[in-house]
């Protein structure tokens, strides 16, 4: 299976120290059934328009404050789950993208909470969630032409040694390590704290991992917990 291993930085554990994320790798990513994607992205969608958990609010405020706490501004650059459930109901949908980013954003939507999927043949070493320099590259399109920006001093970013793989924790990627439905080996990455409970974080996993297996079915999926898990109870 793939070798590849996400890492938090102690300073980023000094700004949210109960942040915990589960890491899903996909490796033979092979799309057979690109229904899946859509379908699920649909129906979370047409969820949110219901209602949402009601734990929902609390871990996108939860969220917010943690953007706070690095000096970001939440309302002009929220994390990746607010936006996308302002979106839906503002514009009652999201049309369909990517099978996979469909499938990804239909977990974060559902759940309320960031999810990322990245193209592991783009990166360069291990991916880290640390605080920037202020230097670190960051590819992104303008005007349909490349161009490198930098994130902000003291920003929470996930890089790899190249650069910058995601600016402010989960506000937006890069293009370098973008996931598509072509790329076979495969990086999702589900980020929570502590106002989502535990139990809903590890469904929002499985739900993740069986609607890959169902859009790909040669694949192999392998799923691991990391950043701060409360201790199971001692046994007796």
């Amino acid at each position: 299976m793939l070798c590849f291993s996400p890492s938090i930085d102690d300073a980023v554990s000094r700004i949210a120290p109960h942040f915990r994320a589960l890491s899903i790798l996909v490796d033979n990513a092979r799309v057979s059934r690109p229904d899946i994607g859509r379908d699920m992205l649909a129906q979370a969608c047409q969820g949110a328009l219901e209602g949402q958990p009601d734990w929902a609010a609390a871990h996108i405020d939860a969220w917010n404050e943690t953007y706070r706490a690095f000096g970001a501004k939440p309302k002009r650059t929220p994390c990746s789950a607010d936006a996308l459930i302002k979106r839906v109901l503002r514009d009652g949908a999201i049309p369909p993208i990517d099978p996979v980013v469909d499938l990804y954003n239909a977990i974060s939507i559902r759940y309320a909470l960031p999810v990322g999927g990245e193209n592991i043949a783009a990166y360069c070493g291990q991916p880290r969630l640390t605080v920037a320099r202020g230097d670190e590259p960051f590819d992104v399109m303008k005007d349909g032409e490349p161009v490198i920006e930098h994130p902000d001093a003291g920003e929470v970013i996930w890089r790899d040694d190249r650069g910058v793989t995601c600016r402010r924790w989960n506000w937006r990627q890069g293009v370098r390590t973008r996931l598509s439905a072509d790329n076979t080996a495969m990086w999702f990455v589900l980020e929570s704290l502590p106002a989502m409970p535990l139990e809903a974080l590890y469904q929002a996993g499985e739900t993740l991992t069986n609607g890959l297996a169902h859009m790909m079915p040669a694949a192999s999926i392998t799923m691991q917990p990391f950043g701060h898990f409360p201790e199971e109870p001692a046994q007796d």
